[in-house]
């Protein structure tokens, strides 16, 4: 009968054993997840800064418009600009969302804009 005890003493170590890991496990996945949804979000947040800012160099406005619209604009989707630069026809990006970071660019062809040639 005392081995039958023992037997008993020794599963509930292992269950605790597999309970611990598997909630290990959980944790595991789900920062995974919150890091995919953060770089989601840096994204989106980047293309549209950069698509904002090329629609406002596109009006002609100068590049520090175009940079500050582009802020404005990631600030809007939770996101945060670090960095901002642009030609006369395109604009790149680079926001962060929690810890993920994004860049995009966008261009335009100034010979497709009415009036300009």
């Amino acid at each position: 009968m005392r081995a039958n005890c023992d037997a008993r003493g020794n599963v509930s170590v292992l269950v605790a054993a597999i309970i611990a890991v598997a909630m290990l496990l959980c944790t595991a996945f789900m920062r995974l997840g919150g890091a995919a949804v953060d770089k989601s979000r840096a994204n989106t947040a980047a293309d549209a800064a950069a698509l904002a800012g090329a629609d406002r160099l596109a009006l002609g406005r100068t590049a520090s418009e175009a940079c500050s619209i582009a802020r404005s604009t990631a600030l809007a989707n939770g996101a945060r600009l670090l960095v901002c630069s642009s030609d006369p026809s395109a604009i790149q990006v680079t926001v962060a969302v929690a810890g993920a970071r994004s860049r995009a660019r966008a261009e335009f062809d100034p010979s497709r804009i009415p009036g300009t040639g």
